[in-house]
C-alpha cells in the first residue's frame, strides 16, 4: 500500500502550520515541497498501512465511521482510494471530510491511497456500524 498525500500553501498560509495539519493526520515516509502551475505544494509519501493509522484512530475517536465509509466508499477508483481532508480541521487534530470543492477555502489535504484491496482499507479505515457500535474490527491490509 502506497500513499500520496498533496496539500496546497497558500501565499497567506505559514508553510509550517500547514506541515503540522499534515502530520495531524498522515505519518509520511517522505516529504518534499513542489511547485506546480504558480501553486505551492507539500506532498508526502507514505509506505504501509502505518501512515494512515491517524487517520484510522481520528475515525474512531470521532465515531465518524458511517459518513466516513460513504466518503471512501465514493472514492474508490480501481486500486485506489482518493479522498479529501479539511485542512484547518485538520490542524486543529480533527478529521473532517472534504467533498465540495469550496469546504475548505483554503484547499483540501487530498489523499491517493493506492492498494490491492480497497474494500478491506475502508473496512479497517470505517467498518460498518449499527446504532453507533462497530460491527467488527479488520485487521489493516498487507503491505507490500
Amino acid at each position: 500500500m502506497r500513499t500520496e498525500v498533496w496539500v496546497e500553501v497558500r501565499p497567506t498560509e505559514d508553510e509550517d502550520k500547514v506541515k503540522r495539519a499534515l502530520s495531524n493526520v498522515f505519518i509520511y515516509d517522505e516529504l518534499r515541497v513542489e511547485e506546480s502551475e504558480g501553486k505551492k505544494y507539500i506532498v508526502a509519501l507514505g509506505i504501509g498501512f502505518k501512515s494512515l493509522v491517524r487517520v484510522h484512530n481520528l475515525i474512531k475517536e470521532q465515531g465518524i465511521e458511517d459518513s466516513a465509509r460513504s466518503v471512501l466508499m465514493k472514492g474508490i477508483d480501481g486500486n485506489r482510494v482518493i479522498f479529501h481532508l479539511h485542512k484547518q480541521a485538520a490542524y486543529a487534530g480533527m478529521l473532517t471530510f472534504v467533498t465540495e470543492e469550496n469546504e475548505s477555502p483554503l484547499g483540501p489535504i487530498t489523499f491517493i491511497v493506492e492498494t490491492n484491496d480497497p474494500k478491506r482499507l475502508i473496512d479497517w479505515l470505517a467498518p460498518k456500524t449499527s446504532r453507533g457500535r462497530r460491527l467488527y474490527e479488520v485487521q489493516p491490509p498487507e503491505d507490500p
